[in-house]
């Protein structure tokens, strides 16, 4: 009778998952420098950099366009508030564009293009996912508080709907309820992704352990890493008041920043 020996050696078709990467301490000079590097790289590349900022705000204007086209003008405020969201997959070319720049090599638009398109098959599209399906939960609870507080309101223009928000009672409620889930939102997402995004662009690794990586790049730096998420909001909020025109810059840079701030946060993959 032969006998069995164990073997603890994977099967072939077993590939070892990658260890979890380690996180580092930061500080305000962290998110200083990042952002003097994130402005050097969209001077070094304006053109570039300004489109996808330009794409990002004329998506912006066309969605409040088609919001007002099918009636639903209660629909632009929070679409206005959520859309910065949506920001970090719109950033992935930036990313991109640093990371080559920062191993100094050269690219044109095909290089980075054709990295983005490549992301479809990778992680990153899982991280899309979950950054859609949080602002879909974003604008379903929007439509659900309005339901709730403005049930009695009518109003048939977008002036009609500010008089109801900004001088009413049920406004002021609407206001509140939706300031509170919407900051809780965003800071769900902005923990679950302000690191992901740009690891799996840099990285082979799945989506869950980048976004574990991100919760603990936040969690073991709060106090920076939200001042950088106030920063972010309070920069994209300022760029949509002007038609939403402001984001060619800002976007791009913010863009930039992030992926410099990644690269302080979490230590380099070992080769």
């Amino acid at each position: 009778m032969a006998s069995r020996t164990d073997d603890s050696t994977p099967p072939d078709n077993m590939a070892p998952q990658p260890a979890m990467p380690e996180v580092n301490r930061l500080t305000a000079e962290d998110i200083t420098a990042s952002l003097k590097a994130g402005f050097s790289d969209f001077l070094a590349r304006p053109v570039m950099s300004g489109f996808f900022g330009l794409f990002y705000a004329v998506f912006g204007i066309l969605f409040v366009w088609c919001l007002v086209w099918l009636g639903k003008i209660w629909m632009i405020i929070p679409a206005a508030v959520g859309f910065p969201l949506v920001a970090p997959f719109a950033a992935a070319g930036l990313y991109e564009m640093s990371r080559r720049l920062q191993k100094g090599e050269n690219f044109g638009w095909s290089e980075i293009l054709t990295v983005m398109a490549n992301q479809r098959k990778r992680e990153l599209g899982w991280m899309a996912f979950v950054t859609l399906f949080i602002f879909w939960v974003w604008t379903y609870q929007i439509r659900l508080w309005l339901a709730i507080t403005l049930q009695k309101a009518s109003f048939s223009d977008f002036e009609g709907f500010l008089n109801i928000v900004l001088f009413t009672p049920q406004g002021w409620t609407f206001l509140a309820i939706g300031t509170c889930v919407g900051a809780f939102l965003s800071a769900v997402l902005f923990s679950v992704t302000v690191i992901a995004m740009p690891m799996l662009l840099d990285r082979e690794t799945n989506f869950v352990s980048a976004m574990l990586t991100s919760v603990r790049a936040v969690s073991e730096n709060p106090v920076v890493m939200l001042g950088w998420a106030a920063i972010i909001s309070v920069t994209m909020l300022i760029s949509l008041v002007p038609a939403f025109l402001g984001l060619v810059f800002t976007l791009p840079i913010l863009g930039h920043t992030t992926w410099h701030l990644y690269q302080r946060a979490v230590s380099p993959a070992e080769v």
